[in-house]
């Protein structure tokens, strides 16, 4: 249904689902290991992780980047040491999900050398660097040390990409409180509702249901469809209008990202028509996954869909501007992705959003989005596609 109820209402009918385990201390070590053996496989002998989704990934501290360096240096052989600020370490501790040597620094002091203190106890070598690591922070690591680095990025994907089941049922807890979430958006809308007060209204639905709070909201109606991210400004919503709403949530760090576009009253042909080919080149995505095939087959799959509706081709409109999906896990967008000159091969484990979205400019957009994750016998939703344009 959409429309016809209120957001006390709403909120009120809400109830967080059973809970998903935490990630087990063993997998932390699991890893590790795989982390030290890639390493060592690209000939370095320790890898640098700093702040930011690969820390928690493998230290389960989820602590965002900022200008202090806060790091896990990890060697092929031995066990991690964490660089922290020294007035940090409290806060550090009650994160930390790993057995580690803590490496603290004062304010006046560089965290640099503690890095390169601790290679030189390891007998020196190569440092993988974790490729989100800021520039300014590989420039002084550089400088102050005189290290060799290579960049980590074979590491940190080759560890991220593939979701363990803890993960995928971590996930599968976010998504289908995102779900439920946009069932009831749609409820709560009526004439003259604003997309601020349906931003809110997400939050806080997000928030009853358990989540750590929104990982974004775009909340766009009639012309504003036609802009993938939407336009500045608030809008109100009149009959008859396009509403699409992209949203996700975070439970213990793993994101959802789910879309849905529907009407608001009566849709036109045109509005029908684009609606159905969105839906058929989204399905053409999910049959086309292939474990051995590359990440790309996904995006040509949707694409010849719409090429066959005379949309197109490739990015021009009307058409889809953007890749077919991305990776998705601690961060919303993550490798691998699925678009044209990713040939990454498609393995179990690997989790993608699905949204070949089709622009007609300046007009409307359509976008249905929704998360498979990639098994022995071929893809797996995570939730159910959107019904049709007039109901979720």
């Amino acid at each position: 249904m959409i429309g016809g109820s209120t957001i006390e209402a709403e909120l009120a009918k809400l109830k967080p689902p059973v809970a998903a385990d935490a990630i087990p201390a063993e997998e932390y070590q699991t890893r590790l290991n795989k982390a030290r053996r890639l390493t060592r496989d690209m000939g370095a002998k320790a890898l640098l992780v700093g702040a930011g989704a690969s820390l928690r990934y493998f230290a389960g501290v989820p602590w965002g980047a900022s200008e202090r360096l806060v790091a896990m240096l990890l060697p092929v052989d031995g066990e991690p040491v964490i660089i922290c600020p020294f007035f940090e370490r409290g806060s550090l501790e009650a994160d930390l999900k790993i057995p580690a040597e803590l490496r603290l620094w004062q304010e006046d002091e560089s965290p640099y050398a503690l890095i390169k203190q601790a290679m030189s106890d390891w007998g020196g070598g190569v440092i993988a660097v974790d490729p989100a690591l800021s520039f300014e922070m590989v420039s002084r690591l550089m400088r102050e040390t005189g290290l060799a680095i290579q960049e980590a990025s074979s590491v940190i994907n080759g560890c991220r990409m593939y979701k363990s089941s803890a993960e995928l049922a971590l996930m599968q807890q976010a998504k289908s409180m995102t779900e439920i979430v946009h069932r009831a958006a749609a409820r709560i809308l009526r004439d003259g509702i604003t997309t601020t007060e349906v931003i809110n209204f997400i939050e806080a639905a997000h928030r009853k249901m358990g989540a750590a709070g929104n990982s974004f909201v775009i909340v766009q109606f009639g012309h504003a469809t036609a802009y993938p991210h939407g336009l500045p400004g608030v809008q109100t919503l009149n009959e008859n209008d396009l509403v699409l709403i992209d949203t996700g949530c975070y439970v213990q760090g793993y994101t959802s990202d789910i879309t849905r576009t529907y009407i608001y009253g009566q849709a036109t042909p045109e509005q029908q028509r684009i609606w159905d080919i969105e839906k058929e080149a989204q399905a053409a995505a999910f049959a086309a996954v292939e474990v051995g095939k590359p990440c790309e087959s996904v995006d040509y799959a949707a694409r010849a869909i719409l090429e066959k509706h005379g949309l197109g081709p490739d990015y021009n409109l009307p058409g889809t501007p953007h890749r077919t999906g991305h990776g998705i896990g601690l961060a919303i967008h993550e490798p691998a992705y699925l678009v044209r000159g990713d040939k990454t091969l498609l393995a179990p484990g690997m989790c993608f959003s699905n949204e070949p979205m089709i622009v007609v400019p300046e007009r409307f957009g359509i976008r249905l989005e929704d998360h498979m994750y990639v098994t022995e016998s071929g893809a797996k939703w995570f939730t159910e596609p959107q019904a049709a344009i007039d109901r979720l």
